[in-house]
């Protein structure tokens, strides 16, 4: 038996146990080839199809749920929004006790990375599009002097980090880097690490996952004869991506046991933050969120709160206009702690609470699905929604966990997100460029140079591999440095 015919054989059993079988009606049409034929039979057997079912039936009740709930609602003890009453703490706190708690979580950080404890794990799916950019979006270089990436910045930050933490000794224990990427950029990121010998880093890299569209029935789509109508299954796709790629067994045999997930798109990110790392394990946390606290009640981001005694992302159009403008003593926001995408996890959590549970962490969302028209022999575009992608966030685990930390940071130091095109007012690599600038001036200010020349530049630049947080830039002290610079 042909290799053909036996995966034809296979995936046939499969698909007839779960009623499916139609997606191999056009499997004989004469303008299919045999290399087209096999491709689509090895993409459909390798989909989690037992499982379809069960996913879109657990989404569809929890759509249901959400339909029939109001946040306002305060009979039912399970909808209640609450603020997030766990363990948070402000790393621009000036009380000395909070000072000297943030510089033990620093040292404790800096301890577990020592011991080869920790891992880096970056979401690296998104495309450049909509910077105007043809590539991954972490290859995209936000205009600094040195001209790196974003990619660059991050793996250069790791680097920097695993110096500090191993006091300058080549021989110690290293921080992996895990880069989650998509199937559309997969290849450019791997080459591009390639090319730069990884920055001398330990990268592995593994795509994020794709699901089939269904329609309303529950039947999965088909985009031409022998090709499925995909789609990414989210950012929260990221923990079915670790478990399926062998990401988590690889952990394991490392002996890592904390990681610090985050974003591509925020030049200044920390990765491995030994502050946020160390906060997390001094808490005994399972699970920690990296936010900023909202300046203005109308800022449309989701928050992190508390719902129905458990931890979660609630949105903000999920809250009231006097819930979201509460203060508390402190005069801050009560629903203030905004969402980045800058998550803590141990592992031990990772494999033995959210693993169980990923059949039930998928949410419905109707949208206009190209599919084939057997009548007219090609792919038609729908007006109206006409099928259900399954979807899922990085932050659907937060309700699972038992023991959360949050630390909140400072806008200014630790967030320049990039986003928008260049032109922008917001979110965008000029701001972002701005934002970084100032970091730079900063610290070097800190260090006690003095800036002259055009000191509002926003082409002020010190590299990761001089500094990781401002420190070991001593030898500028009480001396003048012309703006723009770039020590890198």
């Amino acid at each position: 038996m042909s290799e053909y015919e036996e995966l034809l054989s296979s995936v046939s059993s499969r698909l007839c146990s779960i009623n499916q079988v139609h997606i191999l009606s056009h499997l004989d049409d004469p303008s299919n080839d045999e290399s087209s034929k096999l491709s689509f039979l090895k993409s459909i057997a390798d989909l989690p199809l037992e499982s379809l079912s069960q996913f879109l039936t657990a989404a569809l009740r929890e759509e249901e749920k959400l339909q029939n709930s109001h946040p306002s609602d305060d009979t039912d003890p399970d909808n209640v929004i609450e603020p997030f009453a766990g363990n948070v703490i402000s790393t621009t706190s000036t009380l000395p006790d909070h000072r000297q708690l943030l510089q033990q979580a620093h040292e404790a950080g800096l301890d577990a990375i020592a011991k080869g404890q920790v891992a880096a794990l970056l979401l690296a799916g998104g495309q450049g599009t909509r910077l105007g950019y043809d590539g991954p979006k972490g290859m995209y270089d936000i205009g600094m002097p040195s001209h790196k990436t974003l990619f660059q910045y991050m793996a250069e930050r790791i680097r920097k980090l695993e110096m500090i933490a191993n006091n300058n000794n080549g021989d110690g224990n290293s921080i992996p880097f895990y880069i989650m990427t998509s199937p559309l950029n997969h290849q450019a990121t791997v080459a591009y690490f390639t090319d730069h010998d990884n920055f001398g880093l330990d990268v592995t890299f593994f795509p994020q996952g794709t699901l089939p569209a269904m329609d309303f029935h529950g039947k999965i789509i088909l985009e031409s004869p022998t090709t499925l109508s995909m789609a990414p299954d989210g950012n929260g796709g990221i923990y079915p991506a670790m478990l399926k790629h062998g990401v988590l067994d690889d952990m394991h045999k490392r002996g890592i046991k904390y990681i610090h997930a985050f974003g591509v798109d925020n030049a200044l990110v920390k990765p491995a933050d030994p502050t946020f790392v160390g906060y997390c394990i001094q808490h005994a946390a399972d699970c920690g969120n990296k936010v900023l606290w909202k300046c203005q009640p109308t800022e449309k981001v989701g928050v992190l709160a508390s719902k129905g005694g458990k931890p979660c992302i609630v949105e903000y159009s999920d809250i009231s206009k006097e819930m979201s403008e509460r203060t508390g003593d402190d005069g801050r926001l009560v629903f203030g702690a905004g969402n980045i995408c800058n998550h803590f996890y141990t592992l031990e959590f990772l494999t033995n609470v959210v693993v169980p549970n990923l059949g039930n962490m998928y949410h419905v969302a109707r949208k206009k699905i190209p599919y084939y028209d057997e009548a007219a022999k090609t792919t038609l575009k729908p007006t109206e929604n006409n099928g259900i992608k399954l979807e899922s966030f990085i932050f659907d685990i937060f309700p699972l966990s038992k023991s959360m930390a949050v630390l909140d940071v400072a806008r200014e130091e630790e967030f320049a997100p990039v986003k928008n095109p260049p032109g922008c007012d917001s979110d965008s690599p000029d701001t972002a460029r701005k934002l970084f600038s100032n970091v730079a001036k900063r610290w070097m200010k800190e260090a006690g140079a003095i800036l002259v020349g055009d000191v509002d530049s926003d082409l002020c630049e010190v590299g990761p591999m001089k500094s990781f947080n401002g420190e070991g830039l001593e030898e500028w002290s009480g001396k003048e440095v012309e703006c723009p610079f770039s020590i890198v």
